[in-house]
């Protein structure tokens, strides 16, 4: 991670730098049913994911999540977020590609903090939103 921004320097309407993931793979889904302890089989059984009408198996919502927490420390520390909400717009297929975006909506002081508040949100190949949230970070 580069150095964190100053509070001085950033603006409203910034971007942050967007964040270009590996298509979704099945491993990754098997490897995230493990770390997660989510191991739901619509992530990861075909046949299952059939029987209840589904194409394929599909990203967990957590593990979309995680790609927006990723973005905000990337920027900053993990130390410096303060909030990570979300909303879940639609389904992360496997063979995805998730860029992952950021833009600054506002700038404040609280509780002798410099807060930064993001839109944050994952988009796939295709320009759909799958998820989409918002962020605050401290900075300097």
């Amino acid at each position: 991670m580069a150095n964190a921004p100053k509070f001085a320097d950033v603006k409203v309407g910034d971007e942050l730098p967007a964040l270009k993931l590996a298509p979704i793979s099945r491993h990754q889904l098997a490897l995230y049913c493990g770390g997660s302890g989510d191991h739901n089989p619509i992530h990861v059984d075909i046949d299952f994911a059939k029987k209840f009408g589904f194409k394929d198996v599909f990203a967990h919502g957590m593990l979309s999540m995680a790609f927006l927490g990723r973005l905000a420390t990337s920027w900053v520390p993990q130390k410096q977020v303060r909030k990570l909400g979300t909303r879940f717009t639609s389904i992360t297929w496997v063979g995805d590609v998730i860029t992952v975006t950021g833009k600054v909506t506002g700038k404040r002081e609280e509780n002798g903090e410099k807060l930064v508040d993001l839109d944050v949100k994952c988009t796939n190949q295709n320009g759909q939103s799958t998820l989409e949230g918002n962020a605050t970070v401290a900075l300097a």
